[in-house]
């Protein structure tokens, strides 16, 4: 197997954006072509790259904000560098890959895919965040991208944009939940797509999973780097010393394998206790999704009876046997129709949001 050439010294490092090669002491040039077209992502970019090229060892990254408060937290930029490697490595990316960018740089998943065009030199192609990053109608070939399912979810709905994603190599999707009938038609994608699983404080993902191909499986591999265990409340335990300086203990309940592989089961901040029963959301979530057509969110409010009641979300109209499809306990005491779903900024299901919406619904239908 060929060996790969990393850049791991930042003060040699290149971006290569478009074809275009900049050093560091060029950044203004990028800034330049941001004011001259007017592009905020660009500008976004430009100052990302400015405190990656400064002269400090650490970075602050946001976190999303999808279970809670959003933080802010000041990460060693070695080890993005290092959580950059490995990726690259694993993926085999090299020099020249034609890489799309199409996630917001205003979180760890948009900050990585530029750290990893640094350090392995790849060729990154911008496109303002969108539900449809490939309906550009250009036909640059595509090495590698990473999206969220929604994006993938819309670019399936246009026969062009299915039709540029199929002919990309390799794509990682991230960011929420791929639901089963997403799934089903990633299975039939004749290109290499993984799900995968980390958070900010992993600075992205310390696991993939395949999703299509002899290798599809229902459940993640960590990278030979990263130990995990289970917590006495089987909640998921992440070593991963090249990219955390501390053990992680996560909020995601997980199941593990044998041979060290694992299935995320829900969040443990995910339950609902209904009546001394607990109710994990994305469990009633995921037996709703090939039944239900447009965006939904199981969600709860407080209940003096139950202590609290589960509520379900729904963009769409709800077939009146929706209650049929879950188990007694997990039937959701109201449905409510709602125009949009709320979200956070990198297109995660925002479940204070939901629960705060249901409330405040509630509160107004009484």
């Amino acid at each position: 197997m060929t060996s790969l050439r990393y850049h791991m010294d930042r003060e040699r490092q290149r971006l290569t954006l478009e074809g275009v090669t900049y050093r560091g002491k060029e950044l203004h040039l990028i800034k330049e072509k941001a004011e001259r077209e007017s592009s905020g992502f660009l500008m976004d970019l430009y100052l990302f790259l400015k405190d990656w090229f400064d002269d400090s060892p650490t970075i602050q990254v946001h976190t999303s904000g999808s279970t809670g408060q959003p933080k802010t937290l000041t990460v060693q930029k070695e080890r993005m560098l290092q959580s950059a490697r490995i990726t690259c490595e694993f993926l085999r990316l090299q020099q020249g890959d034609k890489t799309l960018l199409c996630m917001p740089l205003q979180y760890i998943a948009g900050k990585m895919l530029v750290v990893r065009a640094l350090v392995a030199g790849l060729d990154l192609i911008l496109r303002t965040p969108s539900g449809h990053p490939l309906a550009d109608g250009e036909g640059t070939p595509l090495r590698f991208a990473a999206m969220i399912p929604l994006q993938v979810y819309n670019t399936l709905r246009v026969k062009e944009e299915r039709e540029r994603l199929e002919r990309m190599d390799i794509l990682i999707i991230g960011g929420g939940a791929i639901d089963t009938a997403l799934e089903e038609e990633i299975r039939q994608m004749p290109n290499t797509v993984y799900s995968t699983y980390g958070m900010t404080e992993t600075l992205s993902h310390v696991a993939l999973r395949r999703l299509n191909g002899p290798e599809a499986s229902a459940y993640y591999t960590p990278f030979p780097s990263v130990k995990i265990s289970l917590s006495p409340e089987d909640t998921l335990i992440i070593d991963a010393p090249l990219v955390c300086e501390e053990r992680l203990e996560t909020n995601d309940i997980a199941r593990i394998q044998p041979n060290g592989s694992f299935m995320i089961l829900g969040r443990k901040d995910n339950i609902i206790n209904s009546g001394g029963i607990k109710i994990q959301i994305e469990e009633v979530e995921k037996r709703l999704r090939p039944h239900l057509a447009g965006p939904f969110a199981i969600t709860s409010v407080p209940d003096a009876k139950f202590g609290e009641a589960v509520v379900l979300l729904a963009t769409a109209h709800c077939p009146a046997s929706v209650e049929e499809l879950l188990p007694k306990y997990q039937r959701p005491k109201r449905v409510l129709r709602v125009e949009a779903i709320p979200l956070t900024g990198s297109g995660k299901i925002d479940r204070p949001a939901c629960r705060a919406l249901a409330e405040r619904l509630l509160g107004s239908d009484g």
